[in-house]
C-alpha cells in the first residue's frame, strides 16, 4: 500500500511531519524538534532513495491524484530526473539540519517546521507533471523561504528579505500571466498533453503560445538568477543563517530544472514551429551570468559572497549545457548540477564555522582570531576549493570534463571551452585569497571562544564527502545521468505513457 503511493511521499512526508513539530510537546522543546526533525530527515532519505531505485530500475512512475486522468486531474511524475533531485534536495537538507544544531535553529522561532515546508515545495516542484501545480509549489517553497530568510531577525537579513519578496511577487504575477496565456490558448496545463497540443498549433495560435513560452523562460530565469535578473542573489544568500543559505543553493536549481523540463518536453526539438524556443536567449544570457559571476567571484570580500558568487557560476553553467540542446549535454548538466549544489551548501556552511571562530572579522579578508580548529577546518576548506575548481580526483573535475566534451562542433566549443575555463581560474584565484586571509592573516586568540560540535561538523562533511563519492562510483554516475538525459529528450515516450491511447 505505501509503496503504491511512493511518488507522492517526498511531498506528503515533509509537509505532515512539519505540522506535527508545531505541536506540543514537540513545539515547546527545541531539543525534541531536533531529534524528530533529523529523524524525518532520514526517513525522508529513505523514501527519496527507494524512488530513486525504483525509477531506474523499473519505470518512470506516475501519480494521478483522485485517479482523474490528463489533462484535468493533478499529475506527479517521477522519472530519473526528477526522483535524482529530489535525492539531491534531501541530502542537502540533512547536511544543513545537522549544522543548525549547534545553535541556528534557536535564534528564531519554528526552524525545523519551516524547513520541512520549504523542502515540502521543492520536492513539489520536481515531481509535479502540471504547470499550475509547479507554480503552487512555487509559492510554497518561496512562502517558508521569506520566513528562513529573515530567521533571526536584524537590519540586513530584514531588507535583503524585502528585495526578495517583491521581486518573487512581481515572478509569481507574472507566472500567473504566462499560465493564463498558455491554457487560454491550448485548454491545458498539463506538461504532456501541451507538449502533444504544441506539435499541431495552428498558425493563428503561434504568437500567443510563443508569447506564453517566452514569459515562463523569463519567470523560470528570474527563479535560477539568470542575468539580468541575477541581482537579488548575492545579497539574499549572504545575508542569510548559513543553514538556510546552505539549502538555498538548490532553490536557483528548481529554475533551472523548469527550463529543462519545459522548454525540452513542451517547446524542445519536436515541438514543431516553436521548436528550441529558448535556445537564442539561453546562450549569450548564460555566458552573460558565467561572466557576472566570475567577476563577482573576485571581487567578493567575504567567503560567503565568494559562496553566493560561485552560484553565479553554476547557474551560466548549467544554462550552457541547456543550450547545446543534447542528451549529451544535459547529462553533463545533470553531473555538474549535483556537484555545485553540495559544494555550494558545503562553501556556506563552512564560511560560517570559520566566521564565528574568527569573531568580529567574521569571514571577510582581513585578519581576524586564529582558529580553534585549524586542521579540520583548514583540510575542509582546501577540499571545498579543489572541488570547486575543478582539480582531479574530484567531482568538479569530471563535471568539467563532461561539459568541455559536450560542445561538439567547433563554434560551440569556442563559446563554451573559454567561458568554462576562465571561470575556473576565477574560483582558483578567489579562493586561493580567500584561503591566505583566513587561516594566515591571524592576530591574537580568544580564550572564550568556542569550538564548532562534531554534529555541527558533520553536516559539512556530509556535504563534502559526495564529492570524492561521485568520482569513486562514476562510472555508474554518468551512466544514470545520460540515461536521465535520454529520458528527458524522448518526448513521445513520455506522451505514451502519460496520455491515454489516442490521446495525442
Amino acid at each position: 500500500m505505501l509503496m503504491q503511493h511512493l511518488t507522492i511521499l517526498p511531498i506528503i512526508f515533509p509537509l505532515l511531519a512539519g505540522a506535527i513539530l508545531l505541536l506540543p510537546p514537540l513545539s515547546n522543546s527545541i531539543e525534541r524538534q531536533r531529534i524528530a526533525a533529523i529523524f524525518a530527515m532520514l526517513l525522508l532519505l529513505l523514501i527519496a532513495g527507494t524512488l530513486l531505485q525504483i525509477t531506474h530500475t523499473e519505470a518512470t512512475q506516475l501519480y494521478f491524484l483522485g485517479d482523474w486522468k490528463p489533462p484535468f486531474g493533478i499529475l506527479f511524475v517521477a522519472d530519473r530526473i526528477s526522483a535524482l533531485l529530489v535525492l539531491l534536495t534531501v541530502i542537502l537538507a540533512l547536511g544543513a539540519m545537522l549544522y543548525a544544531t549547534g545553535g541556528e535553529d534557536k535564534v528564531g522561532m519554528h526552524f525545523y517546521p519551516l524547513f520541512l515546508f520549504q523542502v515540502t515545495g521543492i520536492n513539489g516542484a520536481f515531481l509535479t507533471g502540471d504547470l499550475f501545480n509547479l507554480f503552487v509549489f512555487f509559492e510554497v517553497l518561496l512562502i517558508a523561504s521569506y520566513s528562513l530568510l529573515i530567521h533571526g531577525g536584524g537590519k540586513q537579513r530584514t531588507q535583503a528579505g524585502m528585495h526578495y519578496v517583491i521581486l518573487n511577487l512581481v515572478g509569481s504575477s507574472l507566472f500567473l500571466f504566462a499560465l493564463g496565456i498558455l491554457y487560454g490558448t491550448l485548454g491545458t496545463l498539463n506538461m504532456a498533453d501541451m507538449a502533444a497540443k504544441v506539435r499541431d498549433l495552428a498558425e493563428d495560435q503561434q504568437a500567443l503560445v510563443k508569447a506564453g513560452g517566452l514569459l515562463l523562460l523569463l519567470v523560470f530565469s528570474l527563479k535560477a538568477a539568470l542575468l539580468p535578473l541575477h541581482f537579488w542573489l548575492p545579497r539574499t544568500y549572504s545575508s542569510a543563517s548559513a543553514p538556510v543559505a546552505a539549502l538555498f543553493a538548490i532553490m536557483t536549481k528548481v529554475g533551472i530544472y523548469s527550463i529543462y523540463r519545459v522548454h525540452t518536453l513542451v517547446f524542445g526539438p519536436e515541438a514543431g514551429d516553436l521548436a528550441s524556443l529558448a535556445q537564442p536567449w539561453l546562450w549569450p544570457f548564460a555566458l552573460l551570468t558565467l561572466a557576472m559571476g566570475a567577476i563577482g567571484v573576485l571581487a567578493s570580500p567575504s567567503l560567503r559572497l565568494v559562496a553566493a558568487n560561485l552560484v553565479l557560476i553554476s547557474v551560466g553553467t548549467l544554462l550552457l549545457a541547456a543550450a547545446l540542446e543534447t542528451p549529451k549535454a544535459m547529462a553533463a548538466g545533470l553531473y555538474y548540477l549535483v556537484h555545485s549544489t553540495l559544494i555550494a551548501g558545503a562553501l556556506f556552511l563552512l564560511a560560517d564555522v570559520i566566521g564565528n571562530q574568527r569573531g568580529k572579522p567574521g569571514d571577510r579578508f582581513v585578519p581576524g582570531r586564529r582558529l580553534l580548529q585549524p586542521v579540520m577546518l583548514g583540510s575542509a576548506f582546501f577540499i571545498a576549493a579543489l572541488v570547486v575548481i575543478g582539480m582531479p580526483p574530484f567531482s568538479g573535475f569530471v563535471g568539467k570534463v563532461l561539459l568541455l566534451q559536450a560542445a561538439e562542433t567547433t563554434a560551440e566549443a569556442s563559446w563554451m571551452w573559454p567561458a568554462l575555463l576562465i571561470s575556473g581560474l576565477a574560483a582558483l584565484v578567489a579562493l586561493s585569497r580567500a584561503g591566505t586571509s583566513l587561516f594566515w592573516r591571524v592576530s591574537g586568540d580568544d580564550p572564550n571562544a568556542e569550538k564548532a560540535p562534531m554534529l555541527q561538523m558533520s553536516g559539512i562533511w556530509l556535504l563534502l564527502i559526495c564529492s570524492p563519492l561521485m568520482v569513486i562510483f562514476g562510472g555508474y554516475f554518468t551512466e544514470y545521468m545520460q540515461l536521465a538525459a535520454e529520458q528527458l529528450f524522448d518526448t513521445q515516450q513520455t506522451l505514451d505513457l502519460i496520455l491515454p491511447a489516442g490521446g495525442h
